[in-house]
């Protein structure tokens, strides 16, 4: 089935094959030497160890050509699941400050990549610049974020602020005049809240940040008037249903809110969010949602589409795109003798 994906971390979907080779070609020690050792370092014991993982990541990452190869290869695997569209989270001040990189050389080297993934496999991507709530620089992470993407064109691929990191202690306040200059510089914005804290992170950052999406959210469950909320005014979630259990956000998939926030008339998507780290794909979260959540080919249908609907492509394109997919839809459904969609 065609496929759009609207939350997926670029530092977080490196292959660890291709991990051990920047580690080497870097001269970076690695978190782990082998295969094996990596996938044993990636069994997070809780979400700081999550963090502790990726910025261990993000350590072997210290060349354009290094962010180049790492989209490149993302297309190539977006593509084998026929993933036709990507919105990518990316940390670029803690990049820049950390590992000595140059704002535009990275992001020049991302579009290179970027480039070949459209022309070798037809997938299209967009950045998500986010800044990092618990950075050591915090709030001027997200300052600089935004100094650097406010000025950049359309060709560059950016549409929109996020905010990342660790929700603990960091509430979405400080940020509030950083994500206004983003909306008057055209920018969408989105944020992380809601997944490791409390509801009340999640109404800060629609009331404080005017953010239009939310990064998880799963605990706006929790708040009965929270979740008519986000359903009577559109605001989609971006929901990665492995990754919460892997970092013990929910106990399990069976605890997730996932059905309870649609069947509430929430608008979901289901994302990867970092693929390799948790062992999945979006081809993996949609069969959870068959085969863990009962839903049915007119439901995976649809919250396929909603990631179209959602994503922040042009109008023009989001509605090109939607076309494209429901033609394909329809062509699958035939193909597998199912009627047509309801």
């Amino acid at each position: 089935m065609p496929k759009a994906e609207i939350h997926i971390h670029l530092e977080g979907s490196v292959r660890p094959s291709t991990l051990l080779e920047l580690a080497r070609r870097n001269g970076v020690r690695p978190p782990a030497d082998t295969l094996a050792g990596l996938q044993e370092f990636f069994r997070f014991r809780d979400f700081p160890h999550f963090i502790e993982v990726y910025i261990a990541v993000c350590n072997c990452l210290r060349t354009p050509d290094d962010f180049a190869t790492i989209v490149r290869e993302l297309g190539q695997d977006a593509a084998a699941q026929n993933i036709r569209y990507l919105e990518v989270h990316f940390n670029p001040e803690t990049n820049v400050r950390k590992r000595g990189l140059d704002f535009h050389d990275m992001l020049g080297g991302m579009n290179c990549g970027r480039a070949e993934a459209r022309e070798q496999w037809g997938v299209e991507m967009r950045w998500i610049a986010d800044g990092v709530r618990d950075s050591e620089t915090s709030p001027y992470s997200v300052t600089r974020t935004v100094d650097w993407i406010a000025a950049l064109e359309p060709a560059d691929g950016v549409v929109a602020l996020g905010l990342g990191g660790n929700e603990v202690g960091h509430p979405p306040a400080p940020f509030a005049a950083d994500f206004a200059r983003a909306r008057e510089a055209g920018l969408h914005t989105v944020a992380h809240a809601g997944e490791t804290t409390g509801h009340d992170t999640v109404r800060d950052s629609l009331d404080l940040l005017c953010v239009e999406r939310i990064g998880h959210g799963v605990r706006s469950i929790d708040d009965p008037n929270l979740v008519v909320r986000l359903a009577r005014e559109r605001i989609p979630l971006e929901l990665c249903p492995t990754s919460n259990v892997c970092t013990g956000v929910v106990p399990s998939l069976a605890d997730h809110p996932f059905r309870a926030f649609d069947e509430a008339g929430v608008v979901v998507t289901v994302n990867s969010d970092d693929p390799p780290l948790f062992g999945t794909t979006l081809t993996d979260e949609f069969l959870v949602l068959a085969r863990d959540w009962g839903y049915g080919p007119d439901g995976l249908q649809r919250i396929a589409l909603n990631a179209v609907d959602v994503s922040f492509l042009s109008e023009e394109d989001r509605q090109r795109m939607r076309a494209a997919f429901e033609a394909e839809f329809a062509t699958l459904r035939e193909e597998l003798g199912l009627a047509p969609v309801r």
